[in-house]
């Protein structure tokens, strides 16, 4: 494919799937390679107008913008906010974006963005009434599921433990539809010590689990407390038991039909939509 004729003097035709100049985008399906170079590099990949956009208001900024011919003239805003923001614009043929990304860009833009500094514990949890933590959920699909459920279901922040997947994995931003770019989050670290400091600054630390001291979550619904941090554990594993010991209580989600468990996206939207807090003023 020849660059197109009417292709803005704003973008760069690529024709070569390892120009160095988009190395940002090489080998995208590599999960352990991207675990590695995205942070070292300060960077992480938003796909998708949706998801780009909502990065955006944020106040993310971009690194580049690639995109194949066909949306070019759809989103001439993106464009102008790239150059704007002093950011190139590649365009490739639909093979060579493939050849260099390692999947077909059926979406027709992604950007590799600057990933922001971690704000710090306190700052994240200043005002939070409803709170997650994420212990140890590698599943990058699971990740963004959450921060999506955490999105709608009234939870202020979202906490993540030194060995939980990357919220800002390309997965994870495009599952949770770009909200875990709305949702306060940083890491918590060391843990399971940091449920000390998180009852420190006034929350009672909720650890869902099975043990036979364990509460129902309809319980903690009919009367949860004021500030409430809910900690869900990594996927088959659940929670440490370092962790289950450590917290002010164990709730558990009632369930029937002989099943004991629920995947941990889905247990999530479950919990935090039982202890939202409610519009009339109370917990």
């Amino acid at each position: 494919m020849t660059r197109p004729a009417d292709l803005p003097p704003s973008c760069t035709w690529v024709e070569d799937a390892r120009d160095e100049r988009l190395r940002d985008y090489f080998s995208l399906t590599d999960v352990a390679l991207r675990r590695v170079v995205e942070p070292e590099r300060g960077l992480y990949m938003a796909e998708s107008e949706k998801v780009i956009r909502r990065a955006l208001a944020a106040g993310h900024r971009f690194r580049s913008l690639l995109m194949t011919p066909r949306w070019v003239d759809e989103w001439p805003d993106l464009l102008r906010t790239a150059e704007e923001q002093d950011a190139p614009v590649y365009v490739a043929a639909p093979a060579v974006a493939q050849e260099m990304t390692g999947f077909h860009l059926h979406r027709g833009v992604l950007a590799a963005m600057h990933r922001p500094e971690l704000p710090e514990l306190v700052e994240v949890l200043r005002g939070a009434r409803r709170v997650a933590v994420l212990e140890d959920v590698v599943d990058h699909t699971n990740v963004g599921a959450a921060f999506r459920s955490a999105a709608a279901l009234g939870v202020d922040a979202v906490l993540v433990t030194p060995r939980c997947a990357d919220p800002l994995y390309r997965r994870s931003v495009r599952v949770s539809m770009g909200t875990v770019f709305q949702v306060p989050w940083t890491r918590i670290d060391p843990w399971p010590e940091g449920v000390d400091s998180l009852r420190e600054l006034g929350f009672t630390v909720a650890a869902l689990a099975l043990s036979d001291d364990s509460v129902s979550l309809d319980d903690l619904e009919r009367d949860p407390p004021r500030r409430l941090a809910l900690v869900l554990g990594t996927e088959g594993d659940g929670l440490s038991p370092r962790t289950v010991a450590a917290a002010d209580l164990v709730v558990r989600i009632p369930m029937g039909g002989g099943v004991d468990s629920l995947n941990v996206a889905a247990a999530s939207a479950v919990a935090f939509w039982a202890v939202r807090p409610r519009g009339d003023g109370s917990a």
